[in-house]
């Protein structure tokens, strides 16, 4: 038998098949204010879409007590992370942007190498993925470097991968990928850094990529307690930021870039107007001034 839909008020107790003008705005303010996201009036049947999948999960019975539920949770609180990861849920995979990888390798870790400190002397490598979802661009980032940086035990090596979702950096934690999110990683570095689990299909990341890495909670519009890094990856994830947002992000990120460092952002970011002063070297690559 089909199902009857009704349409009824907005905030009256019952469920809706979308959310109002009025829920919506009201979604769309508490998603901005906790993260700077901002939710257009286009995304209506998007968030609809997840506010139903939530109150099935959580057994709330509409969007009005759902939404004074998510006001009461705090930022770590499993509910709103899954509420979020909802509504800014993207793909992500091992060495995406391939073009952007053969650089990395071929001339910014060859670059390291040559310019590396006297022997016998510790060097260097810190990067920060921001945004690092379930920890696929940095896990590619320490690929490359185990593969490509000679002598990498001599190295200080410290990537950092940052994630405002609890739940995704759980998994990043754990260094496991699927086939699909390693479907272009090359057969050589799947032999050599990964082993294949009892599970099918199931790779886990061995402990030599493992501990270059460090995953935590952060929040894009606050500043990241770090010294600064010779290279950021910041891609695939302003789309989700208004201009007000985007401005504060892209000021916190360049400033925890060292003078000479490197930005790596998405080829369709739109963030040429906010690096004043850095050069631009490709359509996704930027270096930070001397000074």
């Amino acid at each position: 038998m089909a199902q009857q839909i009704l349409e009824i008020p907005a905030f009256s107790g019952a469920p809706l098949t979308q959310v109002t003008d009025v829920e919506l705005g009201r979604f769309a303010d508490l998603i901005y204010a906790r993260t700077g996201i901002r939710v257009s009036p286009q995304k209506r049947t998007l968030l609809s879409n997840r506010l139903r999948r939530r109150l099935r999960v959580t057994g709330i019975a509409n969007f009005a007590d759902y939404f004074e539920h998510l006001k009461r949770l705090r930022p770590a609180d499993a509910e709103w992370d899954a509420f979020l990861q909802e509504i800014t849920t993207h793909e992500t995979y091992l060495f995406r942007d391939e073009n952007q990888w053969d650089w990395f390798r071929r001339e910014f870790l060859a670059e390291c190498a040559a310019g590396g400190a006297s022997a016998g002397q510790r060097r260097s490598l810190r990067i920060w993925s921001a945004a690092c979802s379930t920890g696929d661009e940095a896990m590619t980032a320490a690929c490359c470097i185990a593969a490509c940086l000679p002598n990498v035990s001599q190295w200080n090596v410290r990537i950092v991968g940052t994630d405002i979702g609890v739940g995704a950096l759980e998994q990043a934690r754990s260094g496991v990928f699927g086939e699909r999110a390693m479907r272009l990683t090359p057969d050589d570095y799947r032999q050599r850094f990964f082993t294949k689990t009892d599970k099918a299909a199931v790779w886990r990341a061995k402990p030599i990529l493992a501990g270059m890495i460090d995953f935590r909670q952060h929040n894009l519009m606050d500043v990241l307690a770090e010294k600064p890094f010779d290279l950021v990856f910041l891609k695939n994830v302003l789309i989700y930021f208004d201009a007000a947002s985007k401005k504060t992000v892209v000021g916190r990120v360049c400033a925890s870039i060292r003078p000479g460092g490197l930005l790596v952002a998405g080829a369709a970011e739109g963030i040429s107007e906010l690096l004043q002063g850095f050069q631009r070297i490709h359509p996704w690559l930027y270096r930070k001034p001397l000074r």
